[in-house]
């Protein structure tokens, strides 16, 4: 649908993203399969496995922590394990690939074990509240978010019970055949 010249243009955009993003994330993070020249393909693969060593953080508490930043988590423990695989696109602006640098960087500086922090966490009472960290580190780690927040919809789940207990709200096949 691009023709030629859009296709080429859209693919070297994407490259121009992934290869600023990883300029952005080499003094932070270990970037895997980078060229003789230091350049990534259209997508990055940051290390993840630091986290993995100190203080018994998972992976998934880097990933969760990006929902706290309205991020969708990107791909993780593929293709290499321990890492995180960030593709950005053509369409992403400048100002969501900073955003996104500047909270993956927060993240490396300032995990929280917690996320993600939907608003019912945010608003429990003083009592309720049990974190060595204020709401508001939790519910705004970074300005922008003050005017432009996500919010996730829950909080910390067990992956592994939910892989294998799965619930589906929808209806039946035998439901859906008689409507």
């Amino acid at each position: 649908m691009l023709g030629r010249h859009g296709l080429s243009e859209s693919s070297k955009i994407a490259l121009l993203n992934a290869n600023y993003m990883a300029s952005q994330l080499s003094e932070h993070y270990t970037l895997r399969y980078k060229n003789n020249k230091g350049r990534v393909a259209h997508e990055l693969l940051i290390d993840l496995a630091e986290f993995d060593k100190a203080a018994d953080l998972k992976v998934a508490d880097f990933t969760k922590h990006l929902q706290d930043y309205g991020f969708h988590p990107p791909t993780c423990s593929w293709p290499t394990s321990m890492c995180m695989l960030i593709e950005p696109t053509e369409s992403e602006t400048l100002e969501e690939i900073d955003q996104f640098c500047d909270a993956t960087i927060q993240i490396h500086n300032n995990l929280l074990k917690n996320a993600p922090h939907p608003q019912h966490i945010i608003a429990l009472s003083d009592a309720e509240w049990n974190r060595p960290y204020s709401r508001r580190e939790a519910a705004y780690p970074l300005p922008y978010l003050e005017e432009k927040k996500f919010w996730p919809t829950v909080s910390r789940i067990d992956d592994a019970y939910g892989d294998l207990n799965l619930i589906c709200d929808c209806p039946s096949v035998e439901e859906l055949a008689h409507s």
